[in-house]
C-alpha cells in the first residue's frame, strides 16, 4: 500500500499555507509558538533535504500580512503564491506549483486547519494525492476546530503526523552524515532533545555523534 510507504526526499513534496500575522492571531487552539516554532522544523528539513516546498499567503497586502520570514528567508528563490480563496486548490497557480514538483505525496501545513489545511487536504484526496498533516505545526480558532479537523481529514484518508516525526522519517539512519549535521542542527533550535545534543557534545567532546564514530568523523 503506498501510505506504508515512508515519506523521503525523492518521493515527497511540501506545501506551507498561511503562516502569516492576522491568521497567526486567531490560533486559539495551541499557544500560538507551537506551531510557529514547529513550521520551522518543516521548512528547515525541507531545504536541507532538498524537498519541493510551496508556500502560499491569502490576501497579503490587503489583510493578512507576509509569510513569516523566518521560513520565507530559507528559500529566498521562491515565488509565494499569493491567493483570495481559502482553499488553495481553488487557486491556478497553487495547482499549478504543485503539479510542478511531479510529486504525489504531499505534506501539508497550514493556518487555519479547518479551512486553509482541510480544504485542500479533500481536494488533493479527490486528485489522487497523497497528504500527510504535522498536526502541531498547525493551528486554528479553537482545540476542538483543529481536532475535528483533523478528524475529517483522517477519515477522508489523510496521514496524520508531527514535524519532528517528519524530519526522522526524512533522515532515517544517524549514519548518513551529509544530513546529520543538519537534523542535529534543527533538534538544537527547535525540540528539547536539543538539550541533550548540547549536553552530549560537551561530555563526550565534538567528536559525540548518534551516527557512532564514522559519522562523527
Amino acid at each position: 500500500m503506498p501510505k506504508l510507504e515512508m515519506l523521503t526526499p525523492q518521493n515527497s513534496a511540501i506545501a506551507l499555507i498561511d503562516f502569516q500575522p492576522a491568521m497567526y492571531q486567531g490560533v486559539q487552539s495551541h499557544d500560538r509558538l507551537v506551531p510557529f516554532n514547529n513550521v520551522q522544523i518543516l521548512a528547515k528539513a525541507a531545504k536541507l533535504f532538498k524537498i519541493p516546498t510551496v508556500l502560499t499567503t491569502v490576501a497579503k497586502d490587503s489583510f493578512s500580512g507576509p509569510f513569516m520570514p523566518e521560513v520565507t528567508e530559507l528559500f529566498p528563490n521562491h515565488d509565494i503564491i499569493d491567493r483570495t480563496s481559502m482553499n488553495s486548490w481553488l487557486d491556478a497557480g497553487f495547482r499549478k506549483a504543485v503539479a510542478a514538483t511531479g510529486r504525489k505525496k504531499f505534506v501539508i501545513a497550514g493556518l487555519w486547519t479547518e479551512a486553509c489545511v482541510t480544504f485542500p487536504t479533500l481536494d488533493m484526496l479527490k486528485e489522487g494525492y497523497e497528504i500527510y498533516i504535522p498536526a502541531d505545526a498547525c493551528g486554528d480558532l479553537s482545540l476542538e476546530a483543529h481536532n475535528r479537523s483533523m478528524d475529517r481529514a483522517v477519515q477522508a484518508g489523510a496521514v496524520p503526523i508531527t514535524s519532528a516525526q517528519y524530519v526522522f522519517e526524512l533522515q532515517q539512519d544517524w549514519a548518513r552524515s551529509e544530513t546529520y549535521e543538519g537534523v542535529m542542527d534543527i533538534l538544537r533550535a527547535h525540540s528539547p532533545y536539543g538539550i541533550q545534543v548540547r549536553f552530549s557534545k560537551w561530555a563526550l567532546g565534538e567528536h559525540a555523534s548518534e551516527g557512532g564514530a564514522r559519522a562523527a568523523e
